[in-house]
């Protein structure tokens, strides 16, 4: 898909740098305000960015990615991912809405539901950034399940991680299936005759994995897409094959473009180690960026923030500090080594924001590299996915 970008950003209270919130161009007091987020999604819809994510986790913020720390000079707390995606969408015509659920605590068939009401509600632009357990301090919250590497140490122990992604494999499954069980033509609303929906066309899934079932249907007619956006973030083999199993996009984290040559290497290897069929996973790569006019004095204003928080900024993803026409020059060359698209994370909000959609996007389309309107109606097709035939389909009352 290399030639024209595809670009995303992940929206995470005031951005992504911890010490953000403190500049006077930030909105803390808006941080828990709906306006807050409709402001930030419109303006990604006003560059005709193809989606954004929206950051969730069960536990609060923490400097430290696998417990809880006890700083009060950031921020902590947030809202819930999908219930902000659904009160942005009607405030929205174009932009796709990506919300993170994890899969480690939450029911498949809740989780199925509310992606599903997210598309409708959007008119197919939904999508579903899963996310796998990564505090143990998160089981405390439940008491419903025992790892035994849990504690303060992150969870190493193999068999405990390759049952933590198993059970998020199985979450997906279960959620396709469920998006599948009720049929396209289901519904028929026909005053007459009195019938609402045509029982034939709703369908058991009987999804049967090692920690749940699910018999189904689900309570939702099938999305718009038939099968709305699937994406995850991935460091290593075990999360690229999930990916390869179950997702439609991941997102990668090169610091280079020999990174972006073997990242997709083993993308592709994940897919063929898991025989995954059809459509090739859409690689994002994530980047951390600063942009300002003055290369110069946005990286000064890096080191303020920096300095303010007590640290360097730490990121599993590239930390890109300069203007927007040289973040430009790298999108374009990392796209030209084989990444599909790029989502990009802003350091400040909305500052960052404004600059990928005043800036980048229009050095993007100055060398034909980016869309100037939106054309596509779903995020799916966006993304030149295909629709998916649904698996329970009836064919003359003959289950396919």
């Amino acid at each position: 898909m290399s030639g024209e970008i595809h670009l995303a950003v992940a929206l995470d209270g005031a951005g992504w740098h911890p010490a953000a919130w403190r500049l006077p161009t930030a909105r803390p007091d808006d941080l828990f305000d709906a306006r807050y987020w409709v402001d930030l999604v419109q303006t990604a819809e006003r560059g005709t960015l193809d989606f954004v994510t929206f950051e969730d986790a069960f536990t609060l913020q923490s400097a430290n990615p696998w417990r809880p720390d006890d700083r009060v000079d950031q921020v902590r707390g947030r809202l819930d991912a999908a219930l902000v995606a659904t009160r942005v969408a009607p405030m929205t015509q174009h932009v796709g809405l990506v919300p993170t659920v994890t899969t480690t605590h939450t029911e498949p068939f809740h989780v199925s539901t509310r992606i599903a009401s997210l598309d409708h509600i959007s008119g197919g632009r939904a999508g579903w950034r899963v996310q796998v357990l990564r505090q143990a301090a998160e089981l405390e919250l439940f008491g419903r399940r025992t790892i035994p590497s849990a504690g303060d140490a992150p969870l190493r122990d193999p068999s405990v991680v390759a049952t933590l992604f198993a059970d998020a494999a199985d979450s997906v499954e279960a959620a396709r299936r469920l998006w599948d069980s009720w049929e396209d033509d289901a519904e028929i609303r026909d005053r007459p005759s009195g019938r609402f929906i045509d029982r034939d066309k709703l369908h058991y899934v009987d999804f049967v994995g090692e920690g749940f079932s699910v018999r189904g249907p689900s309570i939702t007619p099938r999305p718009p897409q038939g099968q709305p956006l699937v994406t995850l973030l991935a460091h290593g083999p075990i999360v690229f094959d999930l990916a390869a199993r179950c997702a439609d996009v991941v997102f990668v984290t090169p610091h280079s473009v020999l990174d972006v040559e073997t990242i997709i290497e083993e993308v592709r290897r994940s897919e063929a180690r898991t025989e995954r069929a059809g459509t090739p996973l859409r690689v994002f790569a994530d980047l951390l960026v600063f942009l300002g006019d003055d290369a110069a004095e946005t990286a000064a204003a890096k080191v303020r923030l920096d300095e303010l928080d007590g640290a360097p900024l730490q990121s599993d993803a590239l930390v890109v500090v300069g203007t927007p026409r040289e973040l430009a020059d790298l999108l374009v060359e990392w796209n030209e080594a084989g990444v599909d698209g790029f989502r990009l994370r802003p350091a400040r909000l909305p500052v960052d924001l404004d600059a990928i959609v005043d800036g980048v996007v229009p050095e993007l389309r100055a060398r034909t590299a980016f869309r100037h309107e939106y054309e596509e109606r779903t995020l799916r097709e966006r993304l030149e996915l295909e629709r998916p035939t649904n698996r329970y389909e009836t064919i003359a009352g003959v289950h396919a």
